[in-house]
């Protein structure tokens, strides 16, 4: 659902979020508040804005609600929201416009492993605190080798594909699914997804009859069916996002293999269904989490959000989003309290946020010590009716 902005609406936002406000600001009591800044890091524009647009406008919600109560004494907290357009040369090259600016503090994102993968050195270098509510990647904490975290700046609030692909298997075996072709776009994240379902299916019986990639460029997936229609799989798993799992499965089933597509967190947006088109009924997807809307911090999250009347929806990773920016909040609350400026207290606010516990959207906001959430819930999606709809949750803590 989209909402119209008035100018009301955008006037208080822009004041409380102070995208692009002064460096300080008169307090309350009329006395100057110093400022700290979070950064936003997704894709603003261009093919995944639905999913990148939902994360900056729920890590302005959580500013703004920081803000009208003085969560940081003598501070005021800013959004810089910075587009990285799914791309990593340029997600590298916003991060280090994020990290020239001495008053930021710590930065919400990326949306994409793959681009994760060129920022986390830059933030790491600057001694910034970085949190991503969707890279599922788990080379980005646990490293080439499975336990060596390769930078202690990085943390998530979403699991990871090792994680997801194990349920996504178990989904699949659970409903008799026993053979299953596997394509993936040859990003960091559609190839981990499909190495750790893979893995999963194969152990709990299942046999992988082909193994595919497309370019994530391609437009024409008449190929790549032609390749795995003749294995004659049970369903398609994909490992990508959107912008390609929905042309892929409408020209699957144009083609006549009538099996379901199933993918991860990253083809769990509408705009999947509306480039699939009607023949999408069946197709699957998992998700990091339960359903946004299944618990009342969720609910209360959803309403503040409408009630704030942003243009874009929460998507997938608002509630993520979200909490991403209130673990980093509830850093600066510790590290910022008797302090002068941001820069130097960047490792302080580091170390606040490795500690931080609290109930968030998503449940219990911690983290381990790769810096992974301790929260390892995934959710399973059908669509039906031109609609994802839940069927059901599984914790695999």
């Amino acid at each position: 659902m989209k909402f119209a902005v008035p100018i009301v609406v955008a006037a208080l936002a822009l004041s409380a979020c102070g995208t692009r406000g002064e460096d300080s600001n008169a307090g309350s009591t009329g006395g100057a508040k110093k400022t700290v800044k979070i950064g936003v890091i997704a894709p603003l524009s261009g093919d995944l804005s639905a999913l990148g647009k939902g994360i900056q406008h729920s890590v302005e919600l959580a500013v703004m609600q920081a803000n009208q109560e003085n969560a940081i004494p003598g501070w005021e907290i800013k959004v810089e929201p910075v587009d990285d357009e799914g791309k990593a040369d340029v997600g590298k090259n916003g991060a280090t416009k994020l990290a020239a600016d001495d008053q930021v503090a710590g930065v919400v994102g990326n949306l994409n492993s793959s681009v994760s993968q060129q920022t986390q050195p830059v933030f790491a270098a600057a001694n910034i605190v970085q949190i991503s509510p969707a890279n599922t990647g788990p080379s980005l904490t646990r490293g080439a080798d499975g336990n060596t975290r390769p930078y202690k700046t990085f943390f998530r609030t979403c699991t990871t594909d090792i994680t997801q692909g194990a349920f996504a298997a178990k989904f699949l075996l659970d409903q008799g699914i026993k053979s299953v072709a596997t394509i993936h776009d040859k990003k960091t994240y559609g190839q981990g997804l499909v190495q750790y379902f893979t893995e999963a299916f194969k152990a709990g019986g299942g046999t992988i009859v082909a193994a595919e990639t497309i370019n994530p460029d391609e437009s024409n997936y008449g190929p790549v069916v032609s390749k795995v229609a003749p294995a004659k799989p049970a369903a398609v798993y994909y490992g990508g996002e959107y912008p390609q799992a929905g042309p892929l499965s409408q020209q699957m089933k144009a083609a006549g293999l009538n099996v379901p597509l199933m993918g991860g967190d990253g083809i769990f947006d509408p705009t999947f269904i509306q480039l699939a088109g009607a023949t999408s009924n069946g197709d699957l997807a998992t998700s990091v989490g339960e359903p946004t809307d299944k618990s009342d911090a969720g609910k209360k999250f959803l309403a503040d959000y409408e009630a704030a009347k942003f243009a874009e929806p929460a998507a997938a990773y608002g509630g993520y989003s979200y909490d991403a920016a209130k673990a980093i909040i509830e850093g600066l609350k510790v590290a910022l309290k008797d302090a002068s400026d941001v820069k130097n207290q960047r490792q302080a606010i580091i170390d606040a946020v490795g500690k931080v516990s609290f109930a968030g959207v998503t449940g219990q906001v911690a983290f381990d010590e790769f810096g992974d959430t301790k929260v390892k819930v995934i959710s399973g999606y059908k669509v039906e009716d031109g609609k994802w709809a839940f069927v059901k949750s599984e914790n695999l803590a």
